[in-house]
C-alpha cells in the first residue's frame, strides 16, 4: 500500500498567469485568503519570477537532508526543525502551484511551463474547447497534474478544490527523505486509511505547515498564528511500556492508571527533546483511525519552551499585501 500521507507539508505561494486582467482579477478573489497569490499577466514577467525557484528548491532540500544527517549522529530532530521554522521565513514564498492559460498572445501554457523543467512543483493549465485535445496529450504526458476548461459554469471551485488537492498531495522527494526518520512499523500506521483520512483532517484544519517524526513518534505542526503544537502519537500495543517510562520520569500515579488505559498519554520524549522545565506534561488520549491501533494526544508548546520565537505564517501574508497584477 502506498503512503499517501504527506510527511513534510507547508503552504506556499500559488501563481497565476494569463494575459486577460479580468480573468486574473477574479481568480484572485476566489483563491481563499489564507493562501498567497501572485498574478502575471506577462510570460516574461512570470518566467523571471520563476528563473530562481529550482534553486531555491534544491538549496531548502539540502537543509531538510542537513538535520536528517544530524539526526543520524545523535541529534534530536525536533530543536532542528524548530529552528529551521524560525529562521527561514523566505520558504513561504515558495512557488508551490502554477496555474497558467494555455492562449496567449506569441505563445501558450505549455511552452512557458516547459520551461520549468527543474521546479518540482505542481501544474495547472486553464484551457479553452479547442485545447482540450493538447491538455489531455500533456496531461498524459506528465507535462501537467491538471486541466481546466475555462467555460465550464463552476469554474471557480473546480480551480480551488484542484488547489486544494495538490497543495496537500505528498511531494515525492521530501517523502522520501522524511520516512528515513520513520520505523517499518511506524510507516505501516500511517498508510491504514481511517488513521490517515484522521490526521489529514486535523492537520488540514490547524495548520499550515507539519513534519512526521519517528523519534518521538508524532507530528509536529505549526499554526498560521505562529503556534507550535506536537501530535503526540503511540500505538496501543505500547501502553505498558508507555506507562513503565511515564513511571520513570516522575509521572504521578493516578495518571499512569489513565495512561496503562489509554486515557492519557504523556509527553516524556517532548520534554526531554526540548528540555522542558517542569513535570512531565500529559493530555487526553483520542483514537486516531477506526482499527483501535492508534492513539493522539495534543500537546501546545508555548514561546518560552522555545529557543526562538516562530514567525507568524500569518504575519507574513500580511506583508505581502493585497493581491494585483503584476505586469513590469
Amino acid at each position: 500500500m502506498a503512503l499517501t500521507l504527506p510527511l513534510y507539508h507547508r503552504s506556499g505561494c500559488t501563481l497565476f498567469l494569463d494575459d486577460d486582467h479580468n480573468y486574473l482579477e477574479m481568480l484572485g478573489m476566489v483563491v481563499p485568503t489564507h493562501l498567497q497569490v501572485e498574478m502575471y499577466s506577462r510570460p516574461s514577467t512570470f518566467i523571471e519570477r520563476m528563473h530562481g525557484e529550482p534553486a531555491r528548491w534544491e538549496a531548502d532540500a539540502g537543509l531538510h537532508l542537513q538535520m536528517i544527517e544530524r539526526w543520524r549522529q545523535g541529534q534530536p530532530l525536533m530543536p532542528q526543525i524548530l529552528r529551521y521554522w524560525a529562521n527561514n521565513t523566505a520558504r513561504y514564498r515558495f512557488a508551490q502551484t502554477c496555474v497558467v492559460d494555455f492562449a496567449m498572445p506569441g505563445t501558450d501554457g505549455l511552452k512557458v511551463l516547459n520551461t520549468l523543467l527543474d521546479w518540482p512543483g505542481s501544474r495547472i493549465l486553464l484551457t479553452g474547447q479547442a485545447d482540450e485535445q493538447i491538455a489531455i496529450q500533456a496531461f498524459n504526458g506528465g507535462l501537467i497534474d491538471q486541466f481546466i476548461a475555462k467555460q465550464i459554469p463552476d469554474i471557480a471551485g473546480r480551480l480551488v478544490a484542484a488547489l486544494a488537492k495538490l497543495a496537500h498531495a505528498a511531494h515525492p522527494r521530501l517523502n522520501t527523505m522524511w520516512r528515513a526518520v520513520l520505523q517499518p512499523a511506524q510507516l505501516s500506521l500511517l498508510q491504514v486509511p481511517s488513521v490517515v483520512r484522521d490526521l489529514q483532517a486535523y492537520t488540514q484544519k490547524n495548520w499550515i505547515e507539519y513534519v512526521v517524526l519517528g523519534e518521538p513518534f508524532g507530528m509536529l505542526g505549526l499554526t498560521a498564528q505562529g503556534r507550535c503544537e506536537w501530535l503526540q502519537l503511540e500505538p496501543t500495543t505500547g501502553l505498558e511500556d508507555l506507562t513503565d517510562l511515564a513511571s520513570s520520569a516522575g509521572v504521578p500515579l493516578d495518571r499512569m492508571r489513565d495512561i496503562g488505559k489509554g486515557l492519557q498519554l504523556p509527553a516524556v520524549e517532548l520534554h526531554q527533546h526540548l528540555n522542558l522545565r517542569g513535570p512531565i506534561r500529559t493530555n487526553q488520549a483520542f483514537p486516531v483511525g477506526e482499527d483501535g491501533l492508534l492513539l493522539g494526544a495534543v500537546f501546545p508548546l508555548e514561546d518560552s519552551d522555545l529557543a526562538q520565537p516562530v514567525y507568524p505564517y500569518h504575519n507574513f501574508l500580511e506583508v505581502q499585501g493585497s493581491r494585483s497584477i503584476q505586469d513590469a
